[in-house]
Parts: structure tokens; sequence; C-alpha cells
């Protein structure tokens, strides 16, 4: 369990609340949540109990199973490299398709490093997107704001919510909206992040094909088809 653990049950309350203002009246003309909401699609209620659901013990196994699949390689690899003592014109063919074939083992090895490296940078994404919405909760739960969303009353219909009272002094409707706002930038900053990861990985990443050699076919006689 981390800090945004311990903050989930306060922190799922008060933005639920904060989605309903937002759902029922939405945030004064001009306010900084405006482009957020365009940019993300999601309401702050549902973007805090999404990263909730973000999990890096899932990834945690990553390096175990690459480990697996490099020394699955390096044996391939050994096999690959003993060629035994056939001779001829086949086993010239042979050799060069051996050839590229362990090449190709050695370049998946390679890939093997980089999806272990990228599942480890993923895992990195989350700990870190956690634990700054974690500190973005833990100050709006201790603010005015979320005092005004908490102690507002039920949102009539006609009644701008704005415009209802509450213990903090702050109106309610721009209150959600405020703390909506920092939220939401929370996560904006953390879907930068997202997206910067693949285009880093790409090309490490990238399909490996395997091409065969470009070599004549032998005869059984040993002799050269010329196609």
């Amino acid at each position: 369990m981390d800090v945004l653990d311990q903050l989930a049950e306060p922190a799922v309350a008060l933005t639920g609340r904060v989605d309903d203002l937002l759902a029922a009246a939405g945030a004064p003309d001009g306010h900084r949540i405006w482009p957020l909401l365009r940019r993300l699609r999601v309401l702050p209620g549902d973007a805090v109990r999404a990263v909730l659901e973000l999990r890096s013990e899932a990834l945690a196994g990553a390096g175990e199973v690459g480990g697996e699949l490099r020394r699955a390689y390096h044996e391939t690899g050994a096999v690959l490299a003993d060629g035994g003592s056939w001779q001829g014109p086949a086993a010239e063919v042979y050799a060069a398709h051996r050839s590229g074939l362990a090449e190709h083992v050695t370049g998946l090895t390679g890939r093997v490093d980089a999806t272990t490296g990228y599942a480890e940078a993923v895992a990195g994404w989350i700990d870190e997107t956690r634990y700054a919405l974690a500190r973005t909760l833990a100050d709006v739960l201790g603010s005015a704001e979320a005092v005004a969303v908490l102690t507002a009353p039920p949102y009539a219909a006609g009644v701008e919510p704005g415009g209802l009272p509450s213990a903090g002094g702050v109106p309610p409707g721009p209150a959600a909206a405020e703390i909506g706002a920092r939220i939401l930038a929370t996560v904006d900053e953390a879907y930068d992040r997202a997206e910067a990861l693949p285009r880093r990985w790409a090309a490490e990443l990238d399909l490996l094909d395997h091409r065969l050699a470009d070599i004549p076919t032998v005869r059984p006689d040993g002799g050269r088809l010329v196609l």
C-alpha cells in the first residue's frame, strides 16, 4: 500500500462530489479546467479512480521473464554456432542460413533487453504518477475548496452551485472547478509523460524481421540449381 492508497477513500468521496457539481452546472466561464476537460475527456473523479487502478507490481516480473528468454536465446545461439563436421556445397548453404539465423537470435536478445527496459520505464511512470496525484490530493483534501464542496447542500434544479452557501465561505461551484483543475493538471502532466514513452522506445522495440539468405539451391548431387 502506498500513500495514494491511504488517501483513496476520502479522495474518491471528494472527487465524486466534485464530479456531481461539475456535471450539474459546469464551471465558471474561462476557468482553466475547461481546456483540461476537453483534452483529457474525463471528469476529476473518474481520473482519480483510473490512476488508483494503475499498479506497477504487474510489471515486476518483467526482468525475470527477460532473463529466461535471454538464457533460451543464448542456448539457441550455442547450438547454431556448432556447425559440426559436415562439408560440401550443401554444408556451405546450411552454414550461410545458420549464420543468418544466429544473427537474428542475437537481435532478439537485444529486443528482450529493450522490452525489459520498457516495462521498467512504464512501472516507473506508474509509481511517479501515483505519487504526484497523491501529493495533489493531499493538498486539496485540506483546502477551503474541499470544505465548500463537501458541505454544500445537494444541487437543486434552477439553483446555481456558485450561489449556494458553504461552511468554508467559498462558493461550491468554483471550488469544485478549482479542485478539478488541480487534479486534471496533474493527470495531464502524467499523460504527456506516458505519450513520450512509446516514442522513446519505438526504435528499440521495432519488429525484427528475419530474412533467409539469398543462396542458390543445391541439387542432391552437390551441384547448384540455376533458377
